[in-house]
């Protein structure tokens, strides 16, 4: 019976016109302070379009960190799973965090007191598809409007882009491009003047930033993640080593 009501909930979630609603995940304190769930739930949203709320442990979610013996990885002195009831959007997390890519991620990520996360291998690692399902007709227009100041985005505004910044033809023809636009407000210089919804924190009033903020949304983002993903690569001639 629950199966079957799994089945039923994936196809009303996948009815067209419906604006699905974030899926809310509870995060413990100690994990919040880290850092460690502003820095891995956009790179699953951005990866995926399944959106996530971060909200408190106490408050009511679809899912939750807990920790426990079926733990997916480690960090802070403790051992983290994923408690769910069964909703397909949470399965789908819990894959990737299981998967190769989600693994590098929590990887990939230290706390400001230097301790490292570290993912739990699993038996059998599942695949999980990429997909960039935003508007690339908005992620056009947003990347001009957004980032045309400093990178040139495409002809329309070749001339404009600033010489230090790499266009975004030279980006794409990067193999960790979407990671890098995925995190680019962790990036220098990003971070000093950006801003995304529910996902940076505010800028400290006693430290503004030093330009016209950057301000956007996480749909903001999936929009032109989505427009990249349909550039043409810049030829840059040998493989590219970069650091």
């Amino acid at each position: 019976m629950r199966h079957l009501l799994t089945i039923l909930l994936g196809i009303w979630l996948a009815l067209p016109g419906r604006a699905e609603e974030a899926l809310r995940l509870a995060v413990p304190d100690v994990l919040e302070t880290s850092g460690f769930a502003q820095y891995l739930v956009p790179r699953f949203v951005l990866k995926t379009g399944v959106r996530i709320t971060r909200v408190g442990e106490a408050e009511p979610a679809e899912m939750r960190f807990v920790t426990g013996d079926r733990a997916l990885f480690e960090g802070v002195g403790q051992r983290w799973g994923l408690a769910h009831e069964g909703d397909p959007r949470a399965e789908r997390f819990a894959d990737w965090l299981r998967s190769e890519i989600g693994r590098k991620t929590i990887e990939s990520f230290t706390a400001p007191d230097g301790r490292a996360f570290v993912a739990v291998k699993p038996g059998a690692v599942t695949p999980v598809a990429l997909s960039y399902a935003g508007d690339r007709a908005a992620g056009e227009r947003l990347s001009l409007q957004l980032c045309g100041r400093c990178h040139v985005i495409n002809e329309s505004n070749r001339m404009n882009g600033m010489g230090a910044t790499p266009s975004f033809a030279v980006l794409r023809a990067l193999t960790d491009w979407d990671d890098r636009f995925a995190t680019f407000h962790l990036r220098n210089p990003h971070p000093s003047f950006t801003q995304i919804a529910e996902v940076t924190e505010p800028f400290d009033p006693s430290l503004p930033p030093p330009i016209v903020p950057l301000e956007m949304t996480q749909a903001d983002l999936e929009a032109i993640l989505a427009y990249v993903s349909g550039l043409d690569p810049a030829d840059l001639g040998a493989p590219l080593h970069v650091q």
